[in-house]
Protein backbone atom coordinates (compact mmCIF):
# COMPACT_ATOMS: atom_id res chain seq x y z
CA UNK A 1 0.00 0.00 0.00
CA UNK A 2 2.78 2.45 0.95
CA UNK A 3 4.66 1.54 -2.23
CA UNK A 4 1.55 2.36 -4.26
CA UNK A 5 1.15 5.77 -2.61
CA UNK A 6 4.84 6.47 -3.19
CA UNK A 7 4.48 5.73 -6.91
CA UNK A 8 1.39 7.92 -7.18
CA UNK A 9 3.13 10.75 -5.34
CA UNK A 10 6.21 10.48 -7.57
CA UNK A 11 4.22 10.61 -10.80
CA UNK A 12 2.01 13.43 -9.50
CA UNK A 13 5.11 15.47 -8.63
CA UNK A 14 6.67 14.90 -12.06
CA UNK A 15 3.43 15.77 -13.86
CA UNK A 16 2.93 18.97 -11.86
CA UNK A 17 6.55 19.99 -12.41
CA UNK A 18 6.66 19.42 -16.15
CA UNK A 19 3.14 20.59 -16.93
CA UNK A 20 4.27 23.98 -15.67
CA UNK A 21 7.31 23.95 -17.96
CA UNK A 22 5.87 22.73 -21.28
CA UNK A 23 7.43 23.96 -24.49
CA UNK A 24 5.30 26.32 -26.53
CA UNK A 25 4.11 25.14 -29.94
CA UNK A 26 5.71 27.51 -32.44
CA UNK A 27 3.99 27.90 -35.79
CA UNK A 28 5.69 29.16 -38.89
CA UNK A 29 2.92 30.14 -41.29
CA UNK A 30 3.68 29.25 -44.88
CA UNK A 31 6.21 26.58 -43.98
CA UNK A 32 5.01 23.18 -45.23
CA UNK A 33 5.91 19.99 -43.43
CA UNK A 34 5.45 16.34 -44.28
CA UNK A 35 3.00 14.96 -41.78
CA UNK A 36 3.50 11.31 -40.88
CA UNK A 37 0.90 9.11 -39.21
CA UNK A 38 3.53 7.78 -36.78
CA UNK A 39 6.25 10.14 -35.57
CA UNK A 40 9.51 8.64 -34.44
CA UNK A 41 10.15 10.11 -31.02
CA UNK A 42 12.35 8.77 -28.24
CA UNK A 43 11.49 9.60 -24.65
CA UNK A 44 13.92 11.65 -22.60
CA UNK A 45 15.47 10.14 -19.48
CA UNK A 46 12.95 11.79 -17.15
CA UNK A 47 10.07 10.72 -19.43
CA UNK A 48 11.31 7.11 -19.46
CA UNK A 49 11.59 7.21 -15.68
CA UNK A 50 8.03 8.49 -15.35
CA UNK A 51 6.73 5.92 -17.85
CA UNK A 52 8.34 3.10 -15.88
CA UNK A 53 6.82 4.38 -12.63
CA UNK A 54 3.37 4.52 -14.25
CA UNK A 55 3.74 1.02 -15.68
CA UNK A 56 4.13 -0.34 -12.15
CA UNK A 57 0.38 0.29 -11.77
CA UNK A 58 -2.61 -0.79 -13.89
CA UNK A 59 -2.33 0.68 -17.39
CA UNK A 60 -5.17 1.39 -19.81
CA UNK A 61 -5.07 -0.84 -22.88
CA UNK A 62 -7.42 1.35 -24.92
CA UNK A 63 -7.55 5.17 -24.75
CA UNK A 64 -10.04 7.40 -26.56
CA UNK A 65 -9.42 11.09 -27.32
CA UNK A 66 -11.79 13.95 -28.07
CA UNK A 67 -9.20 16.16 -29.76
CA UNK A 68 -10.75 19.52 -28.96
CA UNK A 69 -9.23 22.98 -29.23
CA UNK A 70 -7.75 23.18 -32.75
CA UNK A 71 -9.74 26.29 -33.69
CA UNK A 72 -9.03 28.06 -30.40
CA UNK A 73 -5.37 27.19 -30.81
CA UNK A 74 -5.37 28.77 -34.29
CA UNK A 75 -7.00 31.90 -32.90
CA UNK A 76 -4.48 32.03 -30.06
CA UNK A 77 -1.57 31.60 -32.50
CA UNK A 78 -3.06 34.13 -34.99
CA UNK A 79 -3.14 31.64 -37.87
CA UNK A 80 -5.86 30.27 -40.13
CA UNK A 81 -8.25 27.64 -38.73
CA UNK A 82 -6.96 25.14 -41.27
CA UNK A 83 -3.48 25.48 -39.81
CA UNK A 84 -4.92 24.70 -36.39
CA UNK A 85 -6.45 21.49 -37.76
CA UNK A 86 -3.13 20.59 -39.42
CA UNK A 87 -1.32 21.07 -36.13
CA UNK A 88 -3.98 18.90 -34.51
CA UNK A 89 -3.10 16.07 -36.89
CA UNK A 90 0.59 16.52 -36.09
CA UNK A 91 -0.25 16.21 -32.41
CA UNK A 92 -2.23 13.03 -33.08
CA UNK A 93 0.81 11.45 -34.76
CA UNK A 94 3.00 12.43 -31.80
CA UNK A 95 0.45 11.21 -29.24
CA UNK A 96 0.16 7.82 -30.96
CA UNK A 97 3.89 7.39 -30.50
CA UNK A 98 3.63 8.42 -26.84
CA UNK A 99 0.85 5.90 -26.28
CA UNK A 100 3.01 3.15 -27.76
CA UNK A 101 5.85 4.21 -25.46
CA UNK A 102 3.48 3.74 -22.51
CA UNK A 103 2.33 0.33 -23.71
CA UNK A 104 -1.10 1.56 -24.87
CA UNK A 105 -1.82 -0.37 -28.06
CA UNK A 106 -5.29 0.87 -29.00
CA UNK A 107 -6.36 4.48 -29.54
CA UNK A 108 -9.70 5.85 -30.73
CA UNK A 109 -10.01 9.48 -31.84
CA UNK A 110 -13.00 11.71 -32.59
CA UNK A 111 -11.82 13.15 -35.90
CA UNK A 112 -15.04 14.48 -37.45
CA UNK A 113 -18.55 14.54 -36.00
CA UNK A 114 -21.65 14.44 -38.18
CA UNK A 115 -22.51 17.69 -36.39
CA UNK A 116 -19.39 19.26 -37.94
CA UNK A 117 -21.16 19.30 -41.31
CA UNK A 118 -23.10 22.27 -39.87
CA UNK A 119 -19.95 24.40 -39.88
CA UNK A 120 -19.17 26.82 -42.71
CA UNK A 121 -18.70 25.29 -46.17
CA UNK A 122 -15.18 26.67 -46.27
CA UNK A 123 -14.18 24.92 -43.05
CA UNK A 124 -15.90 21.62 -43.95
CA UNK A 125 -14.28 21.61 -47.40
CA UNK A 126 -10.93 22.32 -45.76
CA UNK A 127 -11.37 19.40 -43.36
CA UNK A 128 -12.33 17.07 -46.22
CA UNK A 129 -9.21 18.13 -48.13
CA UNK A 130 -7.05 17.63 -45.04
CA UNK A 131 -8.51 14.11 -44.70
CA UNK A 132 -7.70 13.41 -48.36
CA UNK A 133 -4.11 14.49 -47.80
CA UNK A 134 -3.70 12.42 -44.65
CA UNK A 135 -5.20 9.20 -45.99
CA UNK A 136 -3.21 9.59 -49.21
CA UNK A 137 -0.12 10.06 -47.05
CA UNK A 138 -1.02 6.94 -45.07
CA UNK A 139 -0.98 4.86 -48.25
CA UNK A 140 2.57 6.02 -49.01
CA UNK A 141 3.65 5.06 -45.47
CA UNK A 142 2.53 1.45 -45.71
CA UNK A 143 5.98 0.06 -44.89
CA UNK A 144 6.27 2.23 -41.77
CA UNK A 145 2.79 1.22 -40.60
CA UNK A 146 3.56 -2.43 -41.34
CA UNK A 147 6.79 -2.23 -39.34
CA UNK A 148 4.86 -0.91 -36.33
CA UNK A 149 1.94 -3.29 -37.02
CA UNK A 150 -0.60 -0.44 -37.07
CA UNK A 151 -4.15 -1.37 -38.07
CA UNK A 152 -6.28 1.63 -39.12
CA UNK A 153 -10.04 1.39 -38.68
CA UNK A 154 -12.48 4.14 -39.65
CA UNK A 155 -15.76 4.20 -37.71
CA UNK A 156 -18.70 6.19 -38.98
CA UNK A 157 -21.16 6.63 -41.84
CA UNK A 158 -18.90 6.85 -44.88
CA UNK A 159 -21.89 7.47 -47.16
CA UNK A 160 -21.99 11.04 -45.83
CA UNK A 161 -18.52 11.73 -47.30
CA UNK A 162 -17.45 12.61 -50.87
CA UNK A 163 -17.04 9.40 -52.89
CA UNK A 164 -13.32 9.94 -53.56
CA UNK A 165 -12.69 10.28 -49.82
CA UNK A 166 -14.76 7.15 -49.13
CA UNK A 167 -12.53 5.26 -51.56
CA UNK A 168 -9.30 6.59 -50.06
CA UNK A 169 -10.43 5.69 -46.55
CA UNK A 170 -11.47 2.21 -47.65
CA UNK A 171 -8.11 1.64 -49.34
CA UNK A 172 -6.27 2.66 -46.16
CA UNK A 173 -8.44 0.38 -44.02
CA UNK A 174 -7.99 -2.61 -46.35
CA UNK A 175 -4.23 -2.00 -46.66
CA UNK A 176 -3.68 -2.21 -42.88
CA UNK A 177 -6.37 -4.75 -42.02
CA UNK A 178 -3.93 -7.60 -41.36
CA UNK A 179 -1.78 -5.60 -38.91
CA UNK A 180 -2.38 -6.52 -35.27
CA UNK A 181 0.26 -4.95 -33.01
CA UNK A 182 -1.62 -1.72 -32.39
CA UNK A 183 -4.89 -0.19 -33.50
CA UNK A 184 -5.99 3.33 -34.43
CA UNK A 185 -9.76 3.82 -34.67
CA UNK A 186 -10.65 7.06 -36.46
CA UNK A 187 -14.25 8.17 -35.84
CA UNK A 188 -15.13 10.11 -38.99
CA UNK A 189 -18.65 11.23 -39.96
CA UNK A 190 -19.62 9.79 -36.59
CA UNK A 191 -21.93 10.39 -33.66
CA UNK A 192 -22.84 7.86 -31.02
CA UNK A 193 -26.58 8.25 -31.58
CA UNK A 194 -26.10 7.57 -35.29
CA UNK A 195 -23.98 4.52 -34.44
CA UNK A 196 -26.61 3.11 -32.06
CA UNK A 197 -29.43 3.75 -34.57
CA UNK A 198 -27.38 1.96 -37.22
CA UNK A 199 -26.83 -1.00 -34.86
CA UNK A 200 -30.61 -1.29 -34.40
CA UNK A 201 -31.04 -1.30 -38.20
CA UNK A 202 -28.42 -4.05 -38.50
CA UNK A 203 -30.32 -6.23 -36.02
CA UNK A 204 -33.56 -5.58 -37.93
CA UNK A 205 -31.73 -6.66 -41.11
CA UNK A 206 -30.65 -9.85 -39.35
CA UNK A 207 -34.25 -10.64 -38.38
CA UNK A 208 -35.50 -9.89 -41.93
CA UNK A 209 -32.84 -12.22 -43.37
CA UNK A 210 -33.86 -14.97 -40.97
CA UNK A 211 -30.40 -15.02 -39.39
CA UNK A 212 -31.68 -14.23 -35.89
CA UNK A 213 -35.02 -14.23 -34.10
CA UNK A 214 -36.59 -11.14 -32.50
CA UNK A 215 -36.03 -12.85 -29.14
CA UNK A 216 -32.26 -12.89 -29.84
CA UNK A 217 -32.10 -9.08 -29.71
CA UNK A 218 -30.41 -7.93 -26.51
CA UNK A 219 -28.21 -5.25 -25.01
CA UNK A 220 -25.16 -7.43 -25.62
CA UNK A 221 -26.08 -8.05 -29.27
CA UNK A 222 -26.63 -4.34 -29.88
CA UNK A 223 -23.12 -3.68 -28.56
CA UNK A 224 -21.74 -6.26 -30.98
CA UNK A 225 -23.45 -4.48 -33.89
CA UNK A 226 -21.76 -1.12 -33.21
CA UNK A 227 -19.05 0.20 -35.54
CA UNK A 228 -16.58 -0.41 -32.71
CA UNK A 229 -17.51 -4.06 -32.17
CA UNK A 230 -14.00 -5.28 -33.06
CA UNK A 231 -12.49 -3.30 -30.18
CA UNK A 232 -12.75 -3.56 -26.40
CA UNK A 233 -14.44 -0.60 -24.74
CA UNK A 234 -12.04 2.26 -23.88
CA UNK A 235 -10.50 2.11 -20.43
CA UNK A 236 -9.82 5.85 -20.48
CA UNK A 237 -11.45 8.72 -22.38
CA UNK A 238 -9.64 12.07 -22.53
CA UNK A 239 -11.11 15.36 -23.72
CA UNK A 240 -8.93 18.41 -24.15
CA UNK A 241 -9.69 22.17 -24.21
CA UNK A 242 -11.60 22.31 -20.91
CA UNK A 243 -15.02 21.29 -22.25
CA UNK A 244 -16.74 18.87 -19.86
CA UNK A 245 -19.05 16.87 -22.14
CA UNK A 246 -18.82 13.88 -24.48
CA UNK A 247 -20.36 15.56 -27.55
CA UNK A 248 -22.09 12.36 -28.70
CA UNK A 249 -18.87 10.32 -28.70
CA UNK A 250 -18.79 6.64 -27.65
CA UNK A 251 -21.75 7.08 -25.31
CA UNK A 252 -22.49 3.34 -25.26
CA UNK A 253 -18.86 2.24 -24.91
CA UNK A 254 -17.73 4.56 -22.11
CA UNK A 255 -20.32 3.74 -19.43
CA UNK A 256 -17.57 2.19 -17.30
CA UNK A 257 -14.56 4.13 -18.58
CA UNK A 258 -12.51 6.69 -16.68
CA UNK A 259 -13.39 10.14 -18.06
CA UNK A 260 -10.68 12.80 -17.85
CA UNK A 261 -11.24 16.42 -18.92
CA UNK A 262 -8.10 18.54 -19.36
CA UNK A 263 -7.87 22.27 -20.05
CA UNK A 264 -4.94 22.07 -22.49
CA UNK A 265 -5.75 22.71 -26.18
CA UNK A 266 -5.20 19.63 -28.33
CA UNK A 267 -2.26 20.95 -30.44
CA UNK A 268 -0.45 21.72 -27.15
CA UNK A 269 -0.98 18.24 -25.67
CA UNK A 270 2.14 16.73 -24.13
CA UNK A 271 3.58 13.57 -22.62
CA UNK A 272 2.93 15.04 -19.18
CA UNK A 273 -0.75 15.66 -19.92
CA UNK A 274 -1.06 12.03 -20.96
CA UNK A 275 0.69 10.87 -17.79
CA UNK A 276 -1.67 12.98 -15.69
CA UNK A 277 -4.67 11.32 -17.36
CA UNK A 278 -3.24 7.82 -16.90
CA UNK A 279 -2.62 8.61 -13.24
CA UNK A 280 -6.27 9.58 -12.80
CA UNK A 281 -7.23 6.27 -14.43
CA UNK A 282 -5.06 4.36 -11.98
CA UNK A 283 -6.62 6.13 -9.01
CA UNK A 284 -10.13 5.10 -10.12
CA UNK A 285 -9.17 1.67 -11.50
CA UNK A 286 -10.64 -0.53 -8.76
CA UNK A 287 -14.03 1.16 -8.59
CA UNK A 288 -14.36 1.12 -12.40
CA UNK A 289 -13.43 -2.55 -12.60
CA UNK A 290 -15.93 -3.44 -9.89
CA UNK A 291 -18.74 -1.49 -11.58
CA UNK A 292 -17.95 -3.07 -14.96
CA UNK A 293 -17.86 -6.58 -13.50
CA UNK A 294 -21.23 -6.06 -11.80
CA UNK A 295 -22.74 -4.81 -15.06
CA UNK A 296 -21.47 -7.84 -17.00
CA UNK A 297 -22.85 -10.18 -14.34
CA UNK A 298 -26.21 -8.43 -14.64
CA UNK A 299 -26.16 -8.83 -18.43
CA UNK A 300 -25.46 -12.56 -18.10
CA UNK A 301 -28.35 -12.99 -15.64
CA UNK A 302 -30.71 -11.04 -17.92
CA UNK A 303 -29.77 -13.23 -20.88
CA UNK A 304 -30.28 -16.41 -18.85
CA UNK A 305 -33.70 -15.21 -17.73
CA UNK A 306 -34.63 -14.29 -21.33
CA UNK A 307 -33.61 -17.79 -22.48
CA UNK A 308 -35.70 -19.35 -19.71
CA UNK A 309 -38.75 -17.34 -20.82
CA UNK A 310 -38.26 -18.44 -24.43
CA UNK A 311 -37.95 -22.10 -23.40
CA UNK A 312 -41.10 -21.83 -21.25
CA UNK A 313 -42.98 -20.36 -24.22
CA UNK A 314 -41.74 -23.13 -26.52
CA UNK A 315 -42.80 -25.82 -24.08
CA UNK A 316 -46.21 -24.20 -23.70
CA UNK A 317 -46.70 -24.18 -27.49
CA UNK A 318 -45.54 -27.79 -27.67
CA UNK A 319 -48.34 -28.50 -25.16
CA UNK A 320 -48.28 -32.24 -24.56
CA UNK A 321 -49.98 -31.62 -21.23
CA UNK A 322 -47.34 -33.43 -19.21
CA UNK A 323 -45.23 -31.46 -16.72
CA UNK A 324 -41.50 -31.66 -17.42
CA UNK A 325 -39.03 -32.53 -14.69
CA UNK A 326 -36.26 -30.10 -13.73
CA UNK A 327 -33.53 -32.10 -15.47
CA UNK A 328 -35.42 -32.16 -18.76
CA UNK A 329 -36.17 -28.44 -18.53
CA UNK A 330 -32.48 -27.74 -17.91
CA UNK A 331 -31.57 -29.78 -20.97
CA UNK A 332 -34.07 -27.81 -23.06
CA UNK A 333 -32.57 -24.58 -21.73
CA UNK A 334 -29.03 -25.64 -22.63
CA UNK A 335 -30.12 -26.68 -26.12
CA UNK A 336 -31.95 -23.39 -26.67
CA UNK A 337 -28.98 -21.34 -25.43
CA UNK A 338 -26.61 -23.24 -27.73
CA UNK A 339 -28.88 -22.69 -30.75
CA UNK A 340 -29.27 -18.99 -29.94
CA UNK A 341 -25.51 -18.54 -29.62
CA UNK A 342 -25.01 -20.31 -32.97
CA UNK A 343 -27.59 -18.05 -34.65
CA UNK A 344 -25.99 -14.93 -33.21
CA UNK A 345 -22.53 -16.12 -34.26
CA UNK A 346 -23.67 -16.70 -37.86
CA UNK A 347 -25.44 -13.33 -37.92
CA UNK A 348 -22.38 -11.44 -36.69
CA UNK A 349 -20.21 -13.22 -39.28
CA UNK A 350 -22.67 -12.20 -42.00
CA UNK A 351 -22.70 -8.62 -40.72
CA UNK A 352 -18.90 -8.45 -40.69
CA UNK A 353 -18.80 -9.88 -44.22
CA UNK A 354 -21.29 -7.24 -45.38
CA UNK A 355 -19.17 -4.45 -43.91
CA UNK A 356 -15.92 -5.91 -45.27
CA UNK A 357 -17.48 -6.11 -48.73
CA UNK A 358 -18.36 -2.40 -48.64
CA UNK A 359 -14.75 -1.48 -47.81
CA UNK A 360 -13.37 -3.93 -50.36
CA UNK A 361 -15.58 -2.60 -53.17
CA UNK A 362 -14.74 1.04 -52.36
CA UNK A 363 -11.03 0.22 -52.09
CA UNK A 364 -10.97 -1.37 -55.53
CA UNK A 365 -12.38 1.86 -57.00
CA UNK A 366 -9.85 4.18 -55.32
CA UNK A 367 -7.51 6.29 -57.40
CA UNK A 368 -4.43 7.43 -55.46
CA UNK A 369 -2.68 10.58 -56.68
Amino acid sequence: MLRGFALVAAVAFLCRHFLSEEEDVILQPGKSTVMSWIRERELSFIERLTANILKAGPMPKHVAFIMDGNRRFAQKAHVQRQEGHSQGFEKLAETLRLCLNLGIHEVTVYAFSIENFKRSKEEVDGLMELARQKFSRLLTEHENLERHGVCIRVLGDLTLLPIDLQQLIAKAVVATKAHNKCFLNVCFAYTSRHEIANAVKEMAWGVEQGLIKPSDVSEVLLGECLYSSNSPNPDLLIRTSGEVRLSDFLLWQTSYSCLVFQSVLWPEYSFWNLCEAVLQYQLSYRSLQKAGDLHREGQALQQMEADRCCVAELLQHRGNGKPMDAQSRQKELLNYTASREERVHCFLNALQHKRDTVFSDLSSQAVVA
